[in-house]
């Protein structure tokens, strides 16, 4: 069910023992929302725990409270109780187990289009760049303010920055930059946040830099992907980043970066210059926004899921490119 952005403060402010997650394969935004969100809520007395199904980078360590995210049990999983189950950034489907084992009324916020509302409770604002950006106006109804709060504000900055590609992708408006600005006088300083960011150790610029003798191109150039098995993934340490590194190549149109880090689990990312990915990714489940998306595959053999995407691919293409 679809509600306003003040009925979901009300329901926050209506909770006293609240959980918050978000996707698995977490990045700044989804890791940054719900950090941010649970300092606004300890600040207005409440206890609230984040739980991420998934391993995360180790560069997010630049994040306060990130030594507090919690993860289920491998093996035995415990019930998580609580009053509210806030799922940040994403559906109810892509938490992993999270939203399985969390006994609670739940509430949905996401600046994804391909959100279908299932949850429910359920606001939607694909206009925001970051799910961050509706936490931001979120935050602000609740009355929690970001002066004198930089830990918070770092967090919402933090996933501001890095889905509009630090403020350069085409999501970004002027009141993701306003939102930006306040985080700024908030004392939260830009040069840390992309600093440690952008580290990265030797072992993994090399890895990408294997990863990236697998690059393909095809559709007479307009797309380019990397497609990596899973015997090619088990000599890498690190692929994170190579979707941007792809991205860029001259005359593509769109690029998809497909890794199956298990037997038969496979996820792909997606990025375009203006064809629509999400409504590709949506195809196999997956969801995002036009430009930027994703979506996995399982139980099937890598080369019928290749097979499946590029078809797909194609065919999207080929709409887009006769009415360009």
């Amino acid at each position: 069910m679809k509600i306003t952005l003040r009925e979901a403060a009300e329901l926050l402010k209506g909770a006293e023992d609240i959980v918050i997650t978000t996707h698995i394969n977490p990045d700044g935004d989804a890791i940054g929302s719900s950090l941010g969100l649970k300092a606004a809520l300890e600040k207005m007395g409440k206890k609230c725990r984040v739980f991420i199904d998934d391993d995360m980078r180790p560069v997010f360590r630049v994040l306060p409270g990130q030594d507090t995210i919690q993860r289920p049990d491998k093996e035995n999983p415990e019930t998580i109780r609580a009053d509210l189950l806030v799922i940040l950034d994403t559906t109810p489907d892509r938490t992993g187990r999270i939203a399985k084992l969390c006994d609670a009324k739940v509430l949905n916020i996401d600046h994804h289009v391909t959100n279908d509302a299932q949850a429910e409770n359920t606001y939607v604002d694909g206009t925001r760049s970051a799910c961050a950006e509706i936490l931001y106006e979120l935050i602000t109804l609740l009355g929690v303010p970001f002066q004198g709060n930089k830990d918070m504000a770092m967090c919402i900055y933090t996933g501001l920055a890095t889905d509009t590609g630090f403020f350069s992708f085409s999501n970004t408006t002027a009141h993701t930059m306003h939102a930006a600005a306040e985080m700024l006088d908030a004392g939260v300083e830009a040069n840390v946040v992309s600093e440690a960011l952008e580290k990265r150790p030797l072992e993994d610029v090399q890895s990408l830099a294997q990863a990236m003798t697998h690059i393909e191109v095809w559709h007479e150039g307009h797309a380019v992907g990397v497609f990596l098995g899973h015997e090619i993934m088990a000599e890498l340490s690190h692929t994170e980043g190579l979707i941007d590194m792809i991205r860029v190549i001259e005359g593509t149109d769109v690029a998809v970066v497909m890794k199956e880090k298990e037997e038969k689990k496979i996820r792909v990312s997606m990025r375009s210059t203006g064809l629509d990915v999400a409504a590709i990714s949506k195809q196999f489940g997956g969801g995002g926004h036009i430009r930027a998306a994703g979506c996995g595959f399982r139980d099937i053999p890598f080369e019928e899921a290749r097979k499946k995407l590029v078809s797909a691919v194609d065919k999207a293409l080929d709409t887009y490119l006769a009415e360009k």
